[in-house]
């Protein structure tokens, strides 16, 4: 007979749990920013405060992984979309 013992579930089901919470956290609006799309400084400053906004929402859930991953694929996306619109709004 073969005996397993498996470890670490509930470790697992915990950041999982964390996980959840830090998603709902990022649903809905963020932060409106506005910014000037035609001057560079202000594209900065708004992709800075995206960013702080961010990462102000996932700071409880500092150190799990799943929730940095998330926080940093959408300040990736909105710095994206912040670009684009300065792009369009300057042709």
């Amino acid at each position: 007979m073969l005996n397993v013992n498996i470890t670490g579930l509930d470790k697992l089901q915990r950041e999982l749990e964390e996980a959840q919470r830090g998603c709902q956290s990022l649903n809905g609006t963020i932060a409106t920013i506005k910014f000037n799309p035609a001057d560079p400084n202000s594209v900065k400053e708004a992709i800075r405060k995206m960013e702080a906004a961010v990462d102000s929402k996932i700071a409880p859930y500092r150190g799990n992984m799943l929730v940095s991953q998330m926080g940093k694929a959408m300040k990736e996306a909105y710095r994206a979309e912040i670009i684009k619109r300065s792009k369009t709004a300057q042709e």
